[in-house]
């Protein structure tokens, strides 16, 4: 099939949708002109509004211009003119923006606000590009910060190109990083816990909350200010380093972004930035998610497809980062946002319900990155499985190379909080780890930040439960422990071989015990629950240890066999028995999910796998690194192209041919 065959070429299912998907491609086209058309050649060209807006030094001193179309006037005021709100005003330029030049020196660091007049009100704002902002001291209240160092950072990373295949990410949140109850920084993690990442056998890691927010709880998901890395761990220079100190070790860096909606604030943020509502969001209702509180972007103004798509190519350009997962991507493109919707008729995705905007704005991100960073990895949040999300544009496609798989998660939590072992569904269990849209990759995962928190539970919380607190020691007998251990390896070890891509958070290979819950009023301001215990995967006498064994030895075959780059092919698929075989690349994969009952198999295995010879095992979730019962396990004969084989209850092997 051509590379650039037409969607429905590649999923036929997509033909009664042809004349909704010409007009997706048709006002892509027709947009990516408009933006282009004051002579700019490529997208990488336009978006530069970091590059005008905000301070910038110049020869005779700096220059600060602003958007804000709704304002009468602006004035710049802070330290370096003793904070008098009226002794530097704007001059207009048109079209919204504004301008005021600073003669002479003005100190890296000085803090400074902005004060907008409309006809009504006189507010105080903070810059809209200001790449630094900073807590009061005492005070909820915010300030930005002039900053533009004298030195430039020193990178050393030009060579690094990040690994797309396999790709198996690090889930992060600097600020919880570290194992005392406080916030961890920017070089604390670049010391600690990227050497851990490289060392488990992760190449990439995913940072979130580094997009300035004021609400540390949030997660990061109500950014302010969009251009400023959070403040809470550090300088700009120390997530510069952070990066460069990645990619030394070989590990890319993806910035979890947030283009889906803005945090509702409004002295630091973009709420009524410029004193309207329609500034960047919508009028009305339709600017506020009905869930979240939070503002809905209007992307189908250009200057708000100029704002982010500057902040896109900002975070590649200035931090070197490696690619984004855009979060909340199925709220952008429904009008509905999605809430309550079951996705289950391809109608679902062409009606009047689709937010044609934001799927043109998407398109173009996608397109943006690919020109400023050809390597970049970009990675959606969607939950409703919009048709060519990860196909190019060429093919009328979105442009993204990967969608989050995240039904994975919801129903390991169903098939543990809903039924009992003997009654699980290995053909759904399957389905679900298989199904994809025609050549789109998933990122698989079993548990990610979302299922930590409090008010759900890790998969091994939710299975070890009080347990973990008294017999999480290696001479300790629990078959509720029992139970979880198995299960843990196992539900990891296929969630990660059958997919495009993996992911973990944090702490959870090894069962982080308990959930995350950040300082806040009902836990009184608490960072107990809000850091990581990597102590306890050290100790080589708690289980915990094992299961971080099993971790990395399941990421190391993963990445020697290139596991990530085939379809995995079912050979038996036995409800009663609850097992399952398959082959991927040049392994055998044999999960026996039955909690009571060993199993005896007999394989026919495919014309293209070897006949005769002997099957031995690579990895096997019993052994003894990994808190199992066995040493090793023999050889499995084949007769043939007849294999026997046999597997111990909760347990999996992938098994590799031995030639006879």
């Amino acid at each position: 099939m051509s590379a650039a065959a037409r969607i429905w070429e590649i999923d036929p299912w997509l033909t009664p949708y042809k004349s909704d998907l010409e007009l997706r491609r048709r006002q892509y086209r027709r947009v990516l002109a408009a933006l282009l058309s004051d002579g700019q050649k490529s997208l990488a060209e336009y978006a530069n509004g970091y590059l005008y807006f905000g301070f910038h030094r110049e020869a005779d001193g700096w220059v600060y211009r602003e958007w804000a179309p709704g304002a009468r006037a602006l004035f710049l005021f802070g330290d370096f003119n003793g904070w008098d709100r009226r002794r530097h005003p704007l001059t207009y330029l048109g079209g919204g923006n504004w301008e005021l030049r600073l003669p002479g020196p003005l100190p890296h660091g000085s803090k400074a606000r902005l004060l907008v007049v409309t006809g009504q009100e006189t507010l105080e704002r903070l810059p809209l590009y200001s790449r630094r902002v900073t807590q009061q001291s005492g005070s909820p209240a915010f300030d930005a910060q002039i900053w533009q160092p004298e030195t430039p950072f020193p990178w050393t990373d030009g060579g690094f190109r990040p690994a797309n295949s396999p790709l198996f990410i690090y889930e992060c949140h600097v600020g919880m990083s570290g194992e005392e109850p406080r916030v961890a920084t920017y070089a604390e993690f670049a010391d600690r816990v990227l050497p851990r990442a490289r060392r488990l056998g992760y190449n990439a890691v995913q940072l979130m909350a580094v997009m300035e927010h004021p609400y540390y709880a949030s997660f990061g998901y109500q950014v302010t200010n969009f251009f400023a890395p959070s403040s809470r761990f550090g300088a700009p220079e120390d997530l510069k380093n952070l990066i460069d100190t990645a990619h030394s070790l070989g590990l890319a860096v993806l910035l979890d972004l947030v283009h889906s909606h803005a945090a509702p604030n409004e002295v630091e943020g973009l709420a009524r930035f410029d004193g309207t509502g329609w500034q960047f969001f919508h009028k009305g209702p339709a600017g506020v998610h009905p869930q979240w509180g939070t503002k809905l972007f209007n992307y189908a103004k250009p200057e708000v497809l100029h704002f982010l798509l500057s902040n896109l190519k900002y975070w590649l350009d200035e931090f070197h980062f490696d690619g984004f997962r855009f979060d909340g991507v199925t709220s952008m493109l429904y009008h509905d946002h999605g809430l309550g919707v079951n996705f289950d008729h391809y109608r679902k995705y062409f009606s009047l319900n689709t937010d044609t905007d934001a799927v043109t704005y998407l398109q173009l991100a996608a397109t943006l990155c690919k020109e400023v960073k050809p390597s970049c990895i970009l990675i959606a949040e969607d939950m409703s499985g919009m048709p060519g999300m990860c196909l190019p544009a060429e093919n009328d496609g979105i442009g993204f190379d990967y969608r989050l798989g995240m039904g994975l998660p919801d129903f390991w939590i169903r098939a543990l909080a809903e039924r009992s072992d003997e009654d699980w569904d290995i053909g759904a269990l399957w389905r679900e780890q298989t199904q994809r849209r025609p050549r789109e990759k998933v990122v698989a995962y079993c548990e990610s930040h979302d299922q930590a928190l409090v008010g759900d539970k890790t998969l091994m919380f939710r299975m070890a439960d009080r347990e973990m607190y008294t017999h999480m020691h290696k001479n300790s007998d629990s078959q509720v422990i029992e139970r979880a251990m198995a299960l843990h390896k196992m539900i990891r070890f296929i969630t990660c071989v059958c997919g495009d891509a993996y992911l973990n958070f944090m702490g959870n290979e090894f069962g982080h015990p308990e959930w995350i819950d950040f300082p806040r009023a009902g836990n009184g301001d608490s960072y107990h629950y809000a850091r990581r215990q990597w102590s306890l995967a050290e100790n080589s006498d708690l289980r915990y240890h094992e299961l971080e064994n099993f971790d990395k030895s399941m990421l190391a075959l993963a990445a020697r066999e290139r596991l990530t780059e085939e379809a995995p092919v079912l050979l038996v698929l036995d409800e009663t028995a609850k097992t399952l075989v398959f082959t991927k690349k040049n392994l055998l994969f044999v999960f026996n999910f039955h909690p009571s009952l060993d199993a005896s198999l007999s394989v026919k295995l495919p014309p293209a796998s070897p006949a005769g010879g002997e099957w031995i095992e690579s990895l096997h979730t019993n052994e003894r690194p990994f808190g199992g019962r066995h040493d090793s396990y023999p050889p499995f004969p084949a007769q043939g192209r007849l294999l026997t084989l046999n597997i111990d209850r909760r347990s999996a092997a992938a098994l590799r041919h031995r030639s006879g």
